[in-house]
């Protein structure tokens, strides 16, 4: 059985959810999944207010792990030397000024071979660069992710509706009751095995909704070590930004 609730610490409130397990000894455990979904197993007969004296007690990790007080994300400038992730690694920036009319990208060698306006400057320059990679971003996630939806589909036995690329901020990943699976386009910039967890992850939900050991069972089918691949996607955390 899932409960959802809510706590709320200082200014943030942290929404989790709650898996009553028969067999969980006393103790209680707290898992961050993915950026918003925060996860509570404990004994089927532990009192409410224990969960969320025990979830207040754990929010400043809570947060850490969430999202909401994460490390700060770097300053892009924008400028030749910097880096930016793409499937796991840290690619380089060659950034020079033309006389086109707009940013373009060539990704290349595992490098990005970057052209500005010599028109743009300042925040203007910054502003229009950034938009051009998160379109790169978001070309290259609808053009990767299906591939890999698919395969892990078949592992699985299911079929979802659709794929979209979206731009949610607190998750990596949702799917929707009607079996639609939705990407945060910076999904592409982790590894590959972080990926397929990721999609296994979303992919498990069209077996069983919620989290409870079923559910996790479901993902084991086709990431074995999923605990050691979610583990690595908080390590991610605000390098997967621009």
């Amino acid at each position: 059985m899932t409960e959802e609730g809510t706590v709320h610490f200082g200014d943030s409130a942290i929404h989790f959810q709650v898996v009553r397990r028969p067999r969980r000894k006393k103790t209680l455990e707290i898992t961050v999944d993915s950026p918003g979904v925060v996860t509570v197993a404990a004994p089927v007969e532990t009192p409410r207010d224990d969960i969320e004296s025990t979830v207040l007690k754990r929010a400043k990790w809570i947060m850490r792990h969430n999202g909401t007080s994460e490390q700060a994300p770097p300053h892009r400038r924008f400028v030749s030397g910097e880096s930016l992730q793409y499937l796991g690694r840290a690619v380089r920036l060659s950034v020079r000024t033309t006389d086109a009319k707009a940013v373009t990208i060539r990704f290349h060698h595992w490098q990005f071979d970057v052209e500005v306006p010599c028109s743009l400057s300042g925040d203007e320059r910054r502003d229009a660069t950034r938009t051009a990679f998160e379109q790169w971003y978001r070309d290259r996630a609808a053009q990767k992710l299906p591939d890999r939806v698919d395969r892990v589909a078949g592992l699985l036995g299911v079929r979802p509706k659709g794929i979209l690329i979206r731009d949610q901020r607190k998750r990596w990943a949702s799917c929707s009751p009607d079996g639609t699976l939705r990407f945060n386009w910076r999904v592409i910039m982790a590894a590959p095995a972080l990926i397929d967890y990721l999609v296994a992850h979303e992919l498990a939900h069209l077996k069983v909704r919620g989290h409870s050991a079923d559910y996790w069972a479901v993902v084991a089918q086709a990431i074995p070590d999923y605990q050691r691949r979610r583990e690595r996607l908080r390590e991610l955390g605000h390098l997967a930004t621009l």
